[in-house]
């Protein structure tokens, strides 16, 4: 079984910096309901399927990132973390700690997992090291540049590890 990899959006797959639209952005009829979607590279569908894990959306998106940016990456609908309502406060008493964090951990039940924000800090990695019984890679991305070759070379090392050590 590959390891999961859930996927922010905002930040990773829609950089905040840069100046216009992705030089491969195609201009559709209707206007973009967020007003950064033009910032999408339409590789990163390819780019992410070729890591060989299991894409899962951890995104405040949630259903939206099926219906708005798979068809422009060209995935498939994909699994959805849906967060709880208490997903802040479950992280309360460890005010470094992302509230992402135990709720990935809780989804993953014990797989192994790869997880791309832009909010990841050593506390959370710490933090998933010490309470999350399988292999993990937590990496941060660059919310200004969004997902670059460097990150994905990160990750696919990070796999080619993983898988290596399952044989």
């Amino acid at each position: 079984m590959w390891p999961l990899l859930f996927l922010d959006v905002d930040g990773p797959l829609i950089p905040f910096g840069g100046p216009g639209p992705h030089p491969a952005y195609a201009p559709e009829p209707h206007p973009d309901s967020h007003p950064l979607l033009h910032r999408v590279d339409p590789s990163h569908g390819r780019r992410l399927t070729a890591l060989g894990c299991e894409l899962v959306w951890a995104t405040t998106w949630t259903d939206d990132a099926n219906d708005v940016l798979a068809p422009r990456l060209g995935l498939p609908a994909l699994p959805v973390v849906h967060w709880a309502n208490d997903a802040l406060e479950s992280s309360a008493g460890a005010a470094s700690l992302h509230w992402k964090t135990r709720a990935l951990a809780a989804w993953a039940a014990g797989r192994a997992y790869v997880w791309l924000d832009d909010e990841i800090t050593q506390a959370d990695r710490d933090w998933v090291a010490a309470c999350h019984g399988a292999p993990t890679f937590l990496h941060r991305v660059d919310p200004r540049r969004g997902l670059t070759g460097a990150d994905y070379a990160a990750v696919a090392a990070w796999v080619g590890e993983y898988g290596a050590t399952r044989r």
